[in-house]
């Protein structure tokens, strides 16, 4: 060999990680994928990478609260679904990382923008959460992973960062879009009819496919928007709107015309695949 390549390793190179502790309780499925460890964080916690290598991660941001009417025959935006962070190889050096998911964004009734979700995290990798639904024209405030249905004739917030989709426009007073998801567009509305929430994305990470990041339905004031693919919950025209399922991403449907406050956004979840 010549003396120029003495000391390198050849046939080698950076294999899986492995760990050797978790905070926070995780669940630890060791049995669905074979000689695989399915790590699911559904609150925040840790992880402890013991050797350092590669894994699988997908992330899920929160979803965002649909809005509450002011009243007045308005009719107001779904919650954006969660922004999904997904890779199938991320290297991690050894060491402890936190883990945070992201909770659900909370209904504030005053609000002309519902509260976005959390985001969920693992070291630098991130998925942003989904944004608030809209009462009013104040596009730039329902912006987040995806963002939450239009209001009052208005656009939907934006999505940043890559992860999701914009919310659906408006329609009048009466027909407000839904909120994006991960996979699509909210839905616009109609004269009086409420857009359903975008579809969230499928991922198969657990041996499952699981469908994250739906949107939340807009209302209207004759049909009320469905909830996105994902969790995403839907709206209400008389009853109580439906939020976001835990642990999806999934948006808050929004409220009826003044008396039916707009519905919370389903919490993100983190799960690292390891072996």
């Amino acid at each position: 060999m010549s003396p120029l390549l003495a000391g390198f390793a050849f046939g080698g190179g950076v294999g899986k990680a492995a760990y050797s502790a978790t905070t926070g309780s995780p669940s630890i499925d060791t049995a669905t994928r074979p000689g695989k460890s399915i790590i699911k964080f559904t609150a925040s916690g840790s992880i402890t990478i013991s050797a350092a290598g590669y894994v699988e991660l997908l992330l899920v941001g929160a979803g965002g609260a649909g809005a509450s009417s002011p009243g007045g025959g308005n009719y107001v935006g779904g919650g954006g679904g969660g922004g999904v962070f997904t890779n199938t190889s991320v290297y991690l050096p050894a060491g402890t990382y936190t883990v945070t998911v992201g909770a659900g964004g909370v209904n504030i009734a005053v609000s002309v923008a519902q509260p976005r979700g959390g985001a969920t995290s693992l070291g630098s990798f991130a998925a942003l959460g989904g944004g608030g639904g809209l009462q009013s024209t104040a596009v730039a405030l329902g912006i987040g992973g995806s963002g939450g249905g239009g209001a009052n004739s208005g656009a939907g917030g934006a999505s940043e960062g890559l992860q999701g989709n914009n919310g659906g426009t408006a329609s009048g007073l009466t027909g407000a879009g839904g909120g994006g998801g991960a996979g699509a567009v909210g839905v616009n509305g109609a004269a009086t009819a409420g857009g359903a929430g975008g579809a969230g994305v499928a991922n198969s990470i657990t041996g499952a496919s699981v469908t994250y990041g739906g949107g939340g339905g807009g209302s209207g004031s004759v049909t009320a928007g469905a909830g996105g693919t994902g969790g995403g919950g839907a709206a209400s025209v008389a009853g109580a709107a439906t939020a976001g399922t835990a642990n999806t991403g999934g948006g808050g449907g929004g409220g009826n015309s003044g008396t039916t406050a707009g519905a919370n956004g389903g919490s993100g979840v983190a799960i690292i695949v390891i072996g």
